[in-house]
């Protein structure tokens, strides 16, 4: 039983690390399309910012949220085992390919869908996948507002000064802007692996200790949010430069100005909806601002066709997930 508990935790925290180098073109992707930093300074910056991210965000409520998507009848390490293999299987093909998909959402949907194979659509809990899927949809409209209205101000603020000077101080702030980001990008996935590796130790200590309670009862480890967060950091020190050429020039060019705002405005919603305990894609919410920066100069400087591309990917991915699940959960359940 140890045994299983042990590849599990080793499985989750590879998932973290491909999470990070998966991401890591969020944080850094136009930093580096605007010159603001090379490609290797930037992914240094990012993962720094990744790790400082676990001396702030000391809740977890994330963390809860992944932990309650399956049903505790239906969890045992087949289920999770099945979840994490489909959600790590789904970031590498997404990677491969350069497409910015959400590691959130192939997490949520691998977790329901071995979640269903164990037993049905009982085996889901509605409330948090609910919220992740209504989120799919709102977070990548709030960015795009935000960057909007951002862009908008700022470029109202700053319309004034000498373009030499304003260029060379959002150059600066470009680099708070993406430290924020980075930050919100650690806090937040991090943390979905934190539940994956609860679920696990909640199943070991309730089949080998007799622990009664809920999972929202058990005490996170100290080492846990440690160990996740070092994680992420090291995936994103890796790079990810498949797509960071996607989110940092092919859906729309962008100067210092409107990295800036788009990577403000990208972090304020992830910010607000780690306070909120709702999982999001960090992917998707950046991808919104990004569009709604464009938009402010005309709608033609969006490269929609590229956009609805990557929208097509946003909507697989939770169902591939969860049928990959299933498939995993079928063999593994066959075999064992």
């Amino acid at each position: 039983m140890f045994v299983f508990l042990i590849t599990i935790i080793v499985l989750a925290l590879i998932f973290d690390y491909i999470n990070g180098f998966h991401d890591a073109a969020n944080s850094i992707a136009t930093i580096v399309s605007t010159k603001v930093l090379t490609p290797f300074q930037a992914v240094l910056w990012a993962a720094s910012f990744n790790f400082i991210a676990f001396f702030i965000f000391r809740e977890h409520k994330v963390a809860g949220t992944i932990a309650n998507i399956m049903s505790e009848n239906v969890i045992n390490f087949k289920t999770i085992i099945s979840a994490t293999i489909a959600a790590i299987s789904w970031n590498l093909l997404t990677w491969y390919y350069g497409i910015p998909s959400s590691s959130s959402h192939t997490l949520i949907g691998g977790l329901s869908g071995a979640a269903i194979a164990a037993g049905g659509l009982a085996g889901v809990n509605t409330y948090p996948v609910l919220i992740a899927l209504i989120f799919m949809i709102l977070a990548p409209i709030i960015g795009l507002l935000f960057g909007f209205i951002t862009t908008v101000i700022t470029v109202n603020v700053a319309k004034k000064s000498r373009p030499a000077k304003a260029e060379k101080w959002f150059r600066r702030l470009q680099l708070l802007s993406s430290a924020s980001l980075s930050l919100a990008h650690g806090g937040g996935d991090s943390q979905k692996t934190m539940g994956l590796i609860l679920t696990a130790i909640w199943f070991y200590n309730k089949t080998v200790h007799g622990y009664t309670g809920s999972i929202a009862a058990h005490e996170m480890p100290e080492w846990l949010p440690l160990a996740c967060y070092s994680a992420i950091a090291l995936g994103t020190l890796s790079g990810g430069w498949r797509i960071v050429k996607t989110m940092g020039t092919r859906i729309t060019k962008v100067n210092s100005l409107e990295g800036f705002c788009a990577e403000t405005s990208g972090a304020f919603t992830i910010f607000l909806t780690i306070f909120f305990g709702i999982p999001v894609s960090t992917t998707h919410t950046l991808t919104g601002a990004i569009v709604g920066v464009g938009a402010t100069k005309r709608l033609s400087a969006v490269r929609w066709g590229v956009t609805i591309n990557l929208l097509w990917a946003w909507i697989l991915t939770i169902p591939v997930s969860a049928v990959v699940a299933a498939a995993v959960y079928y063999i593994i359940h066959f075999i064992s």
